[in-house]
């Protein structure tokens, strides 16, 4: 039986995950990755804290199968900046895409036109978490790491290096903020743009689908493999989690209800509109002739489980605690954009803040939590609606656990949607993409899943939420766009009562 081990590698938790070739899972094994949260909204990673995981995790993976996989496939998350010497030994730790150090550059920049201006060539808005504004701050404040790199690269191709001492990095990661996706080539005007042309020679050029690496001799000896054993890297997370997912036809779609809620849509055409707000990507897939259309908010599950901490509760107590308020929530109102780095789709904005309204004495903890819960819907009907979403929508992430949850985002979605039965989909991807690598012609087999429908009898009711979401976010883009102009951080709107309230 040829298998394929796909590990996952991503921000809080590295998986793997062993799947035969009809994409059924045979073993798995997961291990927590550390972030360091540090002042000023920085976010920071240990390159080696990540590649022992990876370690750790294949070679649990491997014992379990009792033979050895076909290969091994690499995904994970996307953005941030991995900066490496020739080596692969890292200058600088890690910096996370949720790193908020160059949120006032992405101020100014929305404000001067850097960003319309990189958009116009690359169809990619920037957010403080990306290679632009990241390169751009350390250029201004830490020049000796850049100084000292040779690779400004991504969590994935980091540790493809570190396995096989080749730098390969996919399209689809190169894709944010310099990348042309219908040329696959970096755009000049971008890289100007941001100020940081001068350092172009960090960007690696991007791998040719279907290139397969190796294994070395370290690499072997830390996953406990053969050397020459064959090694994909990539898609990224993201467009991984679209594959696995089933997503086939140019219209259909998936929402990633996970710690980022990432909602992409497949086409056969890039749109470089210069008028177009600035947010989202263009994500090159494997095929040379499809895209994928992503809007990728900052928070997913990240704001359930805050507001869940906020009244004393666990994920254990989600499904009960959305039964206790109806639809609607009581008149409780939220907003998710919790990220201390502001928002990135559908709409770029540092100064994006979450809030609770519509609170009263007779508001329970339940409103609450249903209230963030369907903002997040909301939010991700935004970022699908700005994706162009026409056909079939798949659902997956840490979130469909919760099936009163997934029943609610159809709900507020209005449409079917598909959940995969697999629930490592980004693992079962990247698997699907080595195979296709390895075997020319392969096809991916059809992914079993359940369907789960919008209940009639609440349209209405969503279908006015979604219109009063839109336009209380439009009132608020326009008091957050005034507070950019002034040089000034607008306050949290949630203040200390209501937290009183839900705590007592």
């Amino acid at each position: 039986m040829r298998t394929i081990i796909g590990v996952d590698i991503g921000t809080s938790v590295t998986k793997a995950v062993a799947f035969d070739e009809g994409g059924g899972a045979l073993a798995s094994a997961s291990r927590r990755s550390r972030l360091e949260m540090l002042p000023g909204g920085r976010v920071e990673q240990d390159l080696d804290d990540v590649v022992s995981g990876v370690g750790d995790v294949v070679r649990e993976v491997a014992a379990k199968l009792g033979r050895l996989p076909e290969s091994v496939a690499l995904t994970g998350q996307g953005d941030g900046l991995w900066l490496r010497d020739s080596g692969g030994r890292t200058v600088r730790p890690a910096i996370s895409w949720m790193d908020a150090r160059a949120s006032d550059l992405v101020t100014r920049w929305l404000t001067d036109g850097t960003i319309g201006t990189a958009y116009a060539h690359t169809g990619s808005g920037m957010f403080p978490g990306c290679h632009g504004p990241l390169l751009n701050w350390l250029q201004e404040h830490e020049p000796e790491s850049l100084d000292r790199a040779a690779v400004a690269g991504y969590c994935v191709d980091a540790v493809a290096q570190r396995l096989t001492g080749q730098v390969c990095l996919d399209a689809s990661d190169a894709t944010l903020p310099f990348l042309d996706p219908r040329t696959r080539r970096y755009a000049p005007e971008a890289l100007a743009a941001c100020g940081v042309a001068e350092r172009a020679g960090l960007l690696p050029t991007p791998a040719a689908p279907g290139t397969v690496l190796a294994l070395h001799g370290h690499g072997a000896r830390l996953l406990g493999l053969p050397e020459g054993l064959p090694v994909v890297a990539g898609p990224y997370d993201l467009p991984a989690c679209a594959i696995g997912s089933g997503v086939r036809e140019v219209g259909d779609g998936v929402l990633i209800l996970g710690t980022t809620l990432a909602s992409q849509v497949l086409t056969d055409r890039v749109d470089l509109d210069p008028l177009a707000e600035p947010a989202g990507m263009w994500l090159c897939t494997p095929a040379p002739d499809r895209w994928l259309r992503a809007m990728p908010a900052m928070v997913g599950t990240a704001a359930l489980e805050w507001v869940l901490a906020l009244v004393g509760a666990t994920t254990a107590d989600v499904d009960a605690l959305l039964v206790d308020s109806p639809p609607g929530a009581r008149g409780v109102r939220a907003f998710p954009f919790l990220s201390e780095a502001g928002e990135r789709a559908p709409f770029v904005e540092p100064s994006a803040q979450g809030r609770l309204d519509g609170l009263s004495l007779a508001t329970g903890r339940a409103d609450a939590v249903r209230a963030v819960c369907e903002a997040i819907g909301y939010a991700a009907r935004h970022c699908l609606d700005a994706a162009g979403l026409s056909g079939t929508l798949a659902l997956c992430g840490g979130g469909t656990r919760s099936l009163t949850w997934a029943r609610l985002i159809a709900d507020v979605l209005g449409r079917p949607v598909r959940i995969p039965l697999e629930e490592q989909v980004g693992a079962l991807g990247v698997v699907s993409v080595a195979r296709a690598s390895l075997t020319p012609g392969y096809e991916a087999p059809p992914g079993r899943h359940q369907v789960v429908d919008p209940r009639e009898d609440v349209r209405a009711l969503y279908e006015d939420g979604y219109e009063r979401y839109r336009a209380e976010l439009a009132t608020a883009r326009t008091a957050w766009g005034g507070s950019r102009a002034a040089g000034r951080t607008p306050r949290a709107p949630l203040s200390t009562p209501p937290v009183l309230l839900f705590m007592t």
